[in-house]
């Protein structure tokens, strides 16, 4: 598609009908969709030099690929620096080393075999400099410095013109926030530099647009965030806190046109942080304040991540995106759409509620084997949102991108078949670190997600942690939430279908009212009914079994003895299985980690009799444990024959992870024994190392494999726990791991 030149409301209507027409053709087509699959993920750390602490903060935010598509360039923010990563094989991508800069890198691109970073060497707030910083990389693994040109201002974003002729820089002079309480306007204001890509680097000029007066909410301080350009080399701008839209002809150096982005209603959004998700909310006249911004054709894309708050307390962020022509006309807007999208994949953020829910940021469109695409990430969801845009006015959504925590830089790599996304979000100490991702074009199915709520029904879901099978049921299993969400509640999940679908969920009650327990495991009686087990916190929280009817109703509350609980720590209650009927009911839980007085590298499993209130223990034995981390249990499933899987993982995450595994123990002629007793020993047989599962696909290995169940058939499910989308990247595995024994 070319964008028309001329601007006048006839020529716009005829080109865009014109350019329309052969997308709309073309999604007619019946031919068979492909998707991205993730191949690799790299994470950023490892790129550090071998006299850096591992654990240093170090962060991929904008990324860029070279001409022949065998490096990425990222901006490293906190480290002042830009870094090279090898992708000649995709599938294993290697650390190529830093450039060290004079400041902080705001965004990069690619020009032939040049590279344009933007540096960011601000004395402050009120003084706003900075250069762009042009390296020459025919030998990625020595890129030479051949240029610095002033900026005149604080830079942001940069885009290359699709002929290479320009550049265009967004010169933001961004507000102090904690000015004033960051209300515009803060001066100087920023504007648009052009740069002509004419001769070599050291030879290249530049020009200014000035955006002042153009915007409504402070028209002397545009702060100018995100700059797409098209093959008419005519600029897209955003400038996000106030609002608006510009349209820059490069090659005049003028102002074409402007347009404020809007506002939008919303209805079906959850407005109040309360740990439950409840999509019930209403939103009116919530500015959109675009971020990113990218051309589709001769129409603009917007990511509302919306990030401002007037003197008169109107906020933006409309939680997705929106399509405008030329004119600002509306073509498109996502509305809750991607929002309830990202809720039924579980990857809603429920403590960003009050703020800006999933809060899109970056965005890009590309055509991969003539198919069109426009890409979305959220910032808080942790996900990219993949359109398909054959028909831009309506676009559908194709697939969900699991990605790291923070994505913010968005690159398609069409030559290639690849994209790229970037997350900037790095913490040694939580476990988590900033990464890139790598997918790849042409996968006949979609991987993910493997277990989404029904299309029918917007059932919010997250942080999955306890799982069994139906005892009647083929193809229905059963999982509950921990504590991070409340009024506790079961899920109902229909495993015929691919993704997994969870179609119903039952919502627990006591005396009436909803409960909030921590529910860690879940089992079903024979009767219907089931046993769950809910984690103590060592202090005022107790370990609690719990005994519901198949209508969630609580039918009792069991507690340890006081001897027993007087041993706890903050780590209890975990997988739970139930085994026998009437006065032969006994019902199994594994405790996390080693109490008090457990010997060094044992934990307890529990036998509790429901006819007599007693209970006994033997000791499991655990895997040691890397150097600062721990191992623990997180499931217990009876397979029949007093014989029973546990699942036993340290508390690692990405590279660092090495033990999720499990093991089959067989508890025929174990006598369990009361507090105070020598608890008997249980041996252990490997069933299955979960680590390869996990790496499977190509991901940030995840830390709490959490629940596993076999069903009538003898299949294995396990899953993860997502940990609400908090601290975590929210991607949710549910893996189907064939068949086992009974």
């Amino acid at each position: 598609m070319r964008t028309p030149t001329r601007l006048t409301r006839t020529a716009l209507s005829t080109a865009l009908t014109l350019a329309l027409l052969p997308l709309a053709s073309q999604a007619a087509s019946s031919r068979a969709a492909e998707y991205f699959e993730r191949v690799a993920t790299f994470p950023v750390y490892s790129n550090l030099g071998a006299d850096e602490e591992a654990a240093r903060e170090t962060v991929a935010e904008i990324t860029a690929v070279s001409r022949d598509g065998r490096t990425l360039i990222y901006t490293d923010s906190p480290g002042e620096r830009i870094g090279l990563v090898d992708i000649q094989d995709p599938k294993s991508p290697k650390p190529a080393g830093f450039v060290k800069l004079e400041g902080e890198p705001t965004s990069v691109a690619v020009h032939h075999h040049f590279v344009l970073v933007a540096v960011n060497t601000s004395a402050s707030f009120a003084r706003p400099d900075g250069v762009l910083a042009v390296f020459d990389i025919r030998n990625p693994a020595q890129p030479k410095r051949v240029a610095t040109l002033p900026m005149g201002g604080q830079p942001d974003s940069i885009a290359i013109s699709p002929k290479g002729r320009y550049a265009a820089v967004a010169i933001e002079n961004e507000r102090d926030e904690d000015l004033n309480d960051g209300l515009l306007p803060q001066l100087p204001g920023g504007f648009l530099r052009i740069v002509d890509l004419k001769g070599q680097p050291s030879r290249w000029s530049t020009r200014d647009v000035d955006l002042t007066g153009l915007a409504e909410v402070a028209p002397g301080d545009p702060e100018p965030e995100y700059v797409s350009i098209n093959d008419q080399d005519v600029a897209a701008v955003t400038l996000q806190e106030n609002n608006h839209i510009v349209l820059v002809d490069l090659r005049r150096g003028r102002v074409l046109r402007h347009f404020s982005a809007g506002q939008v209603d919303l209805e079906g959004v959850d407005v109040e942080e309360n740990d439950r998700i409840q999509p019930v909310g209403v939103l009116t006249g919530k500015r959109r304040e675009p971020d990113s911004i990218a051309w589709v054709g001769p129409l603009l894309a917007t990511a509302n991540e919306g990030d401002y708050e007037d003197a008169e307390g109107a906020e933006g962020g409309s939680r997705g995106f929106t399509l405008f022509d030329y004119d600002g006309k509306v073509w498109h807007d996502a509305g809750v759409s991607m929002e309830h999208a990202f809720i039924r994949a579980g990857h809603y953020p429920e403590n960003r509620s009050e703020n800006k829910g999933i809060e899109p940021e970056g965005i890009a469109a590309a055509s991969f084997r003539k198919q069109d695409f426009l890409f979305v990430g959220s910032e808080r969801g942790n996900a990219v949102a993949v359109y398909d845009v054959a028909r831009p006015w309506a676009p559908v959504m194709h697939q969900l991108l699991p990605a790291g925590m923070g994505p913010e830089g968005i690159l398609p790599i069409p030559a290639r078949n690849l994209l790229v996304v970037s997350s900037e979000e790095d913490s040694a100490e939580d476990g988590y670190r900033s990464t890139i991702s790598i997918y790849q074009y042409g996968a006949r199915t979609a991987n993910y997600p493997e277990i989404r709520s029904s299309e029918s029904d917007l059932i919010p879901w997250g942080a999955l942690s306890g799982l069994v099978a139906d005892g009647t049921q083929i193809d229905r299993l059963y999982a509950v939430p921990d504590s991070y969400y409340k009024a506790s509640r079961i899920f109902h999940i229909d495993t015929s279908q691919t993704p997994a679908v969870i179609d119903g969920q039952t919502e627990l009650r006591k005396d009436g009212e909803t409960v909030n327990y921590d529910l860690e495991g879940i089992a079903q009686a024979s009767n219907g009914d089931f046993w769950l087990a809910s984690e103590g916190n060592g202090k005022a929280k107790p370990n609690l079994l719990i005994h519901a009817n198949s209508k969630g109703d609580v039918l009792a509350e069991y507690a340890l003895p006081k001897a027993v609980s007087a041993q706890r720590t903050s780590n209890g209650f975990e997988g739970v299985s139930v085994v026998g009927e009437g006065a032969s009911t006994r019902v199994y839980v594994a405790f996390q980690r080693g109490w008090k007085n457990d010997p060094a590298g044992k934990v307890r499993i529990g036998v509790f009799n429901p006819s007599s209130g007693e209970w006994g223990f033997v000791h499991y034995p655990l895997d040691p444990a890397v150097e600062g981390g721990w191992v623990g249990l997180s499931e217990l499933t009876s397979i029949g024959n007093g014989q029973f899987l546990v699942i036993e993982r340290d508390n690692q995450q990405g590279p660092a992870a090495q033990i999720k595994r499990l093991y089959r123990i067989d508890l025929n002629g174990v006598q369990p024994v009361a507090e105070g007793q020598s608890f008997p020993l249980v041996s252990k047989t490997l069933e299955r190392d979960l680590l390869p599962d996990l790496q499977s696909t190509g991901g940030w290995v995840l830390d709490k494999v959490e629940g596993a169940a076999v069903d009538k058939l003898g299949r294995l499910f396990v899953v993860t726990d997502n940990d609400g989308v908090e601290d975590a990247s929210g991607e949710t595995r549910f893996m189907r791991l064939g068949t086992i024994k009974r």
